[in-house]
């Protein structure tokens, strides 16, 4: 189809064709390069954040695909139009027929490519090239469709559009850019894209109206994939970030505050001097079950505790309350470590979501200084005397919650003025850092807790003892979260304090 030329500008140079060469090896590079990335995406359907990112890469390929084919319509020229086409479809409409088409033409182009239209709207003639045929899925024989035909080919909605569009830029001389839905003549509907532009006469008139027409309905469709998997995937992120600040904030009310050191003021004479710290994973994105806790009991003694329910977020949290709220209770009651982690096995074991934990309970007797405990599946406590440490032999005691009726042991140790006893959770070191269990059959964390015997013994209070764990412990990438509780026994005449911080 020959250019259109305003009266007001000049014909336009055609661009070299090495230029243009060049242009669609480097599309062809990219969209290689893009198609890569695309199949590195390859993800579970559920996955959120992985079906957006493939669904952007299928929008660039899309768009480098129509790319391509509009740079080979630059470099190859307008299609001839196709045999049989005529100017329309009766003798009245004024219409000439357009020439035939090579044989060699293809029956099919991939769909995106660009066709071009002119309305002359003097004559009333209309001519279309080949690739519109196509796009409208219609005959050559009947001809190109006139400006007062084409809106019926339409979805109705989008018909109002196209008329204000054909006549602002017909009354008006505004430029065309918009896009509607047609019903194809095999009955299909596609998005179409159309630029266009009035053509003026030597007098500045409009004669008539030219137009490029493409079809845009695959990037469109990856468009709505892309808009559609990125709010799924930003509600993803909304109620993560809500379930994490209910789960912080329910972890806030049932445990000490977990982000600063915490040391419990003494509950009555001869209670040990307590300090504990929360050390959140590396990512701090997911609020796992670790817990510790101190009580002071009515017969003088204190319960401590420390454990760890499976699982993250508002679920492990909600747990642990329940796991704290039943523990104290049942102490307060009278109940001891055994008994405590028996009646713990038994409600998680029953409750309506069943989970498994580990945990560890204590009870020192101040006035004969002697600590009595049961473990459920969970490192022993460490033992600090005389500049060395090691684990307490563990009693029997499997995970909370893993079978029903199990029965669990309990270990007395006598204690001396000076000991630290050090309460911790599994999570301390990283899986990934490769040590080796301790010699009494500890994790790797509790390993290098005992390596810090001598500063532990050195310390002047519990606090000071939380102070070097979080210095060994504090920077370590760590997949899960941990907690740490320090006791230590003072001497027979007690030992001065430091004042207590109280609750940041």
């Amino acid at each position: 189809m020959p250019s259109h030329v305003s009266a007001e500008h000049p014909a336009a140079q055609p661009p070299e064709p090495g230029t243009v060469e060049a242009l669609i090896a480097q599309a062809r590079r990219l969209r290689g390069e893009v198609d890569a990335v695309r199949r590195t995406t390859a993800a579970e359907p559920e996955d959120e954040h992985l079906r957006w990112q493939r669904a952007l890469c299928e929008l660039a390929v899309h768009h480098l695909d129509d790319l391509g084919r509009q740079l080979g319509q630059l470099r190859d020229g307008p299609a001839p139009e196709p045999d049989g086409a005529a100017a329309g479809a009766g003798a009245t409409a004024g219409r000439v027929a357009l020439p035939a088409a090579p044989p060699e033409e293809p029956a099919h182009r991939p769909a995106g490519r660009a066709g071009s239209a002119e309305w002359n709207l003097l004559t009333d003639e209309a001519d279309w090239s080949g690739e519109l045929y196509e796009l409208f899925a219609r005959s050559p024989a009947e001809g190109p469709l006139s400006l007062d035909e084409l809106p019926s080919w339409l979805v109705e909605d989008d018909q109002p559009l196209l008329t204000a569009m054909v006549t602002d830029c017909l009354v008006d001389g505004r430029p065309i850019d918009g896009e509607f839905r047609i019903v194809r003549a095999d009955g299909a509907v596609r998005a179409v894209h159309m630029m266009g532009s009035p053509v003026l006469d030597a007098d500045g008139r409009t004669a008539s109206m030219w137009a490029v027409l493409r079809d845009v309905t695959e990037l469109r469709r990856s468009e709505r994939e892309v808009r559609e998997t990125r709010e799924a995937l930003l509600r993803r992120r909304q109620i993560a970030r809500t379930e994490h600040r209910m789960a912080v904030e329910l972890q806030e009310a049932v445990l000490p505050p977990w982000r600063e050191t915490q040391r419990f003021p003494p509950a009555a004479a001869g209670a040990p001097d307590l300090a504990a710290h929360y050390l959140p994973s590396a990512t701090s994105a997911l609020i796992g079950g670790d817990w510790y806790d101190a009580l002071h009991l009515p017969d003088g003694g204190e319960l401590l505790s420390v454990g760890d329910l499976t699982g993250h977020g508002i679920a492990a949290t909600s747990g642990v309350a329940m796991l704290l709220g039943a523990l104290r209770g049942m102490a307060l009651a009278g109940a001891g470590p055994g008994a405590l982690m028996e009646r713990l096995n038994q409600l998680l074991d029953t409750a309506a979501q069943p989970a498994l934990g580990s945990a560890l309970c204590c009870r020192y007797d101040p006035a004969g200084r002697t600590l009595e405990w049961a473990q459920a599946g969970h490192p022993a406590p460490l033992l600090f005397r005389g500049g060395t440490g090691r684990a307490l032999p563990r009693p029997e005691g499997v995970l909370l919650g893993a079978t029903s009726g199990a029965v669990y042991g309990q270990a007395r140790e006598p204690l001396e003025p000076g000991d630290v006893v050090v309460l911790h959770t599994d999570g301390l070191a990283r899986r990934a850092d490769g040590l080796t269990d301790s010699p009494d059959g500890e994790p790797g964390g509790a390993r290098r807790l005992l390596e810090l015997a001598p500063r532990f013994c050195a310390a002047r209070s519990a606090r000071e003892c939380v102070r070097v764990v979080v210095e060994e412990f504090g920077g370590t990438e760590r997949e899960d979260d941990a907690c740490v509780l320090v006791a230590r026994i003072g001497d027979e005449e007690g030992e001065r304090r430091e004042p207590s911080p109280g609750r940041p």
